[in-house]
């Protein structure tokens, strides 16, 4: 572009107005031409700078305006270098006094908003800098000046500044916080709602509690200014002041403390009045929500409130009415319509009572569901029936302990909703089964499935109710999840005879459910499903030759489904005969294009892994059928987009989540994550199963997988990734032993040393503790591979200093969980849920200790110097005060260390004996088999260290087997310690010549053939 264009712009305000209308087109052409002159314009920062000025102070468009302020808010602090540092000390001045005119002179609110955005920004920028020092005085200056349209814009800004310049703030807040009591006073709803964003900001940026609780007195003047909000119908004002206290119950519950029935009171009420539009009685709602699941800030906070659970589910339950009966629900030719009725409340509802069923746990909900739901399931209105049944579905998995000790009356209510009236009740007790099936099980099938079973089967014949009748079919396939094969059978005539018929007679979503649940059946029933094999295949095989047109494509997926979960359970021998006729039809499908919403191609993903299991080795010559669309697959990149929220408006859908960025949204389309985890998931699958027969394919895999140990996008891609790669060497060991071409050890040791750096990097920087587990799980796999010299010095080093790091995380953690016992409102409940989280970090140490025991065993001494570095880190568990599962972890690694370590054995066994010893005596029988293994490892392998405790350890071990704890644990103790027993007598009978009554009282436990001869007294 050149000068004489850009002079021509800058020099003409119409031109200038022109090009903002192109950068605000639609025509993609025309906006990237604009982007390209103002992108030349900005290099001239005063001339650029004073045009948008102009435009923002003068253009009589809104929309320009409104631009203008978002374009300079961009140019003056997001763009590095910013035109605000490349511009003159005049137009540096000229821009600060003309932002502050126009918060007071711009008559359209929307636009003010935006110049306090920027003035926000520019401000926090030039702070840091002591290069706005007046902003301050003058922010103070509109506050006081009772024009209301200044002081929100004020406050407004003064909000940002609490979030973007807290340490500016800080030394003002004594004088700010009784302005803010007064703004929140004013007549101005506006002035009030400005001033308690700002007061809100604040509690939230604020780290010290006491500075926090400079804002106390401001909670009910909040409150007030709520109920203004609401007096005066300004409903929009309300969801923004609700918004912004749901924030600060999640950053500092603990803040509202003092005012917490005020504010509970507050929201309940606003939950409860139905006046009010939806989303208003939603945020409120949310509010006392995220009040439930501040356990980690504010354990059993609420719970101690009187009457607060059993109010808090009446109202919810009360959410759950919004439902309507609308006629496209009842269609039976699509699923598109399943949610169809369902108003904004139902959805509401839902997500609630499963949060704070989750949050609360059953001993707080379920009184108050035992009082509630037994009435409304009798109630007249078919709402409250359905309602109750929904509630059954939603709170199951959090109330799972006690709903599994009344699990028969609950079925009954479901069986009762079965053969209610109306149609939705019905297809509600079918969900109220499934979840309670899947979060209840196995126990629900143990106990009801006598007669779940044949009620569902019922419930399959409403041909009037297809979705019903769908219904009943999907929960066949929780049932079936849950279900031993043994239960299934009595009921396998009957149930498949019925959904052969429903395949034949039923509409299509009846018969998408059918195969689904087909599919189930068989994968539960395995062998015993072989004598219908004739009956299913030739109707399958149908469906998919058939089953053409776009309507149909799931229907013919779900059938490819059906069919490899039916090979699975029959096996080879009787499945090979129609195996071929499959892979054929899957390498047609294959072989044509698919339109991007076609649900076969996942299906086809996992139907091929399915039937790699069914077949073995035999499926090898089908490996280059369905390879190629997996590789494929698995290498899908993220489908991302950035957007600006100020310029487009990105519409909402179910397919997308959005991530906060800064001042961007990051919008990823999650179905292509899905088929990426599916993929990744389905070539573990091969890997495993074909071992030296996927050689082919391992470099190439593992090339793919190990860069995805770090895909942070879907948790499912980085847990294939990790379990893929002791696969990969398993199968590399294996073709280099069975003499496959191009397969060596020294193409495993390159392997090895190519995953192992980056698997490293991965556990230390995986944020979810359950994936670190598995990556440790998959570290502890490798190194068990591993022959001697494929590991370097350098590479464990590594490896053992990502354990330090996990160690000293868990610590970490188990320091906060400490602190929220000694919280003042730690209850029963929270003392559950804290035990739950020490068995997940429990599964952590177990790893650890599994990669330490490996590493032992592998490299003995040469690891020892390495085990006493994390030594700090373990001993603690050895502690009395630590559950006993963690005192179990830590004896496992000294059993190993005494075991595979002869320094270490020599070095350590005299100091460890006592802790052995003691931990003999203890009530957890896996914590004492652990320490007779480790006494034992000490009798057989250092005698003469271990001769001075032999007394005392013979004395412990037939304490054990003379006292044993009863159940199947206890005897496995018992036979532990016999064989202990022997290792101690074989190697200790000088000592024993003297207790002759010793050896005979405990003889009788010895296993045949480590009875030995003792020297007479």
């Amino acid at each position: 572009m050149s000068a004489a264009d850009v002079q021509a712009i800058l020099g003409n305000p119409q031109n200038f107005e022109l090009l903002v209308q192109q950068l605000l087109s639609t025509d993609n052409a025309s906006r990237k031409h604009a982007e390209t002159v103002y992108e030349a314009l900005k290099q001239h920062p005063d001339g650029c700078l004073q045009q948008l000025l102009r435009c923002l102070r003068q253009s009589e468009q809104v929309e320009n305006r409104s631009f203008c302020a978002i374009m300079l808010r961009k140019a003056l602090t997001q763009t590095e270098p910013t035109l605000y540092t490349q511009s003159s000390p005049q137009m540096q001045a000229a821009l600060k006094t003309e932002l502050m005119k126009a918060l007071v002179e711009e008559q359209q609110k929307g636009v003010v908003h935006k110049v306090c955005d920027t003035v926000s920004e520019l401000a926090a920028d030039l702070l840091d800098k002591n290069a706005w020092p007046e902003i301050l005085p003058h922010l103070q200056e509109l506050i006081s000046s009772n024009n209301p349209a200044a002081m929100e814009a004020a406050l407004l800004i003064l909000a940002n500044l609490a979030s973007y310049s807290t340490d500016h703030l800080r030394p003002h807040l004594g004088g700010l916080t009784p302005v803010l009591g007064s703004c929140l006073a004013h007549s101005s709803i506006d002035v009030q709602v400005a001033a308690l964003h700002a007061c809100c900001n604040f509690i939230n940026s604020l780290d010290d509690a006491h500075e926090r609780d400079l804002f106390q007195p401001m909670i009910v003047p909040m409150l007030t200014a709520l109920g203004r909000c609401l007096s005066a119908s300004d409903e929009s004002n309300a969801q923004d002041v609700l918004e912004l206290l749901i924030e600060v119950a999640e950053s500092y519950p603990k803040f509202m403390r003092k005012n917490l029935q005020e504010v509970v009171s507050a929201m309940m009420q606003i939950t409860t009045a139905a006046q009010l539009e939806s989303p208003t009685r939603s945020l409120a709602a949310e509010c006392l929500v995220t009040l439930c699941e501040a356990r980690d800030k504010a354990p059993g906070m609420v719970r101690r409130l009187p009457n607060f659970v059993p109010t808090l589910f009446d109202a919810l339950m009360n959410f759950l009415l919004d439902v309507d009966d609308v006629p496209d629900w009842h269609r039976g030719d699509t699923d598109a319509y399943e949610d169809d009725g369902a108003n904004e409340l139902f959805d509401a509802g839902q997500e609630f009572l499963d949060r704070i069923a989750i949050a609360l746990g059953g001993k707080a909900l379920v009184p108050a569901a035992g009082t509630l739901l037994p009435v409304w399931l009798s109630d007249a209105d078919w709402h409250k029936r359905h309602a109750a049944l929904i509630c059954l579905a939603q709170i199951a998995e959090g109330c799972e302990k006690m709903m599994q000790e009344q699990v028969e009356p609950l079925v009954q209510m479901c069986l009762t909703g079965l053969s209610d009236t109306h149609p939705k009740v019905r297809w509600a007790s079918c969900q109220a089964l499934g979840q309670m099936c899947t979060d209840l099980g196995p126990e629900l099938q143990q106990r009801c499935g006598n007669a779940v079973l044949p009620a569902l089967l019922a419930a399959m014949d409403d041909f009037n109710n297809p979705r019903v009748q769908a219904h009943a079919a999907a929960t066949v396939v929780n049932f079936s999840e849950g279900c031993e094969s043994d239960l299934m059978a009595p009921h396998l005539d009957a149930l498949i005879a019925k959904l052969l018929t429903l395949l034949q007679q039923g509409k299509k979503i009846v018969q998408e459910g059918a195969l689904t649940a087909l599919a189930s059946v068989a994968d539960c029933s395995q062998e015993q499903f072989v004598r219908y094999y004739d009956a299913v295949m030739p109707l399958l095989s149908q469906i998919l030759n058939n089953a053409q047109n776009k309507e149909h494509r799931l229907l013919r997926a779900k059938a490819l489904e059906c069919v490899s979960l039916v090979g699975m359970a029959v096996g080879r021998d009787r499945f090979r005969s129609d195996a071929q006729a499959v892979m054929a039809f899957m390498q047609q499908l294959a072989a044509n294009p698919m339109e991007s919403d076609d649900p076969t191609q996942s299906y086809m993903l996992q139907a091929g892994a399915r039937l790699c299991k069914a077949l073995g080795l035999e499926f090898l010559p089908y490996l280059p059928v369905v390879m190629p669309p997996l590789l494929a697959a698995a290498r899908v990149e993220p489908e991302m987009k950035v957007h600006d929220p100020d310029v487009v408006e990105f519409e909402d859908d179910d397919d997308v989540e959005h991530i906060q960025l800064g001042d961007k949204v990051l919008a990823i389309r999650t179905s292509s994550l899905e088929e990426k985890a599916t993929a990744c998931n389905m070539i573990v699958c091969y890997v495993d199963e074909l071992r030296e027969g996927f050689f082919p394919y391992v470099k190439e895999v593992t090339d793919l997988m190990v860069p995805l140990l770090k895909f942070y996008f879907h948790e499912e891609v980085r847990r294939a990734a990790v379990s893929a790669l002791p696969n990969l060497v398993r199968a590399a060991q294996s073709a280099a032993e069975k003499d496959v071409p191009g397969a060596s050890k020294e193409f495993t040791v390159q392997m090895i040393s190519f995953m192992w750096e980056p698997l490293i990097a991965a556990i230390k920087k995986e944020p979810e503790p359950d994936i670190t587990a598995a990556m440790l799980d998959s570290l502890a796999e490798i190194v068990d591979l591993a022959e001697p010299g494929q590991l370097s010095g350098p590479q464990v080093q590594a490896a053992f200093g990502a354990l330090q790091n996990i160690l000293t995380a868990a610590e970490g953690r188990r320091t906060q969980r400490n602190k929220r016992v000694a919280a003042e409102d730690f209850d029963e409940e929270e003392e559950e849920a804290l035990a739950a989280e020490n068995e997940a970090e429990e599964e952590l140490y177990d790893q650890v200790g599994s990669c330490l025991g490996n590493f032992l065993k592998v490299f003995g001494d040469a690891a020892l110097p390495y085990v006493e570095g994390l030594m700090p880190s373990i001993a603690p568990l050895l502690d009395k005060s630590r559950p006993d599962e963690e005192r179990r972890i830590a004896l496992c690694i000294i059993d190993d260390m005494l075991e595979h370590s002869p320094a270490g054995r020599t070095k350590y066994l005299g100091q460890l004996m006592p802790v052995l010893l003691d931990a003999c005596g203890s009530c957890h029988s896996d914590l004492r088999q652990c320490a007779v293994y480790g006494v034992g490892v000490g009798a057989s392998l250092a005698p003469e260290v271990f001769k001075q405790h032999a007394p005392a350890a013979l004395a412990a071990v037939t304490a054990i087997i003379t006292a044993p704890v009863g159940g199947s644990s206890g005897a496995q103790v018992i036979s532990f310690c016999d064989t202990r027993l022997h290792h101690a007598t074989m190697h200790h009978t000088t000592m024993l010549s003297a207790n002759v009554v010793f050896l005979s009282a405990n003889v009788v436990f010895l296993p045949v053939g480590c009875v030995t001869s003792v020297p007479s007294s």
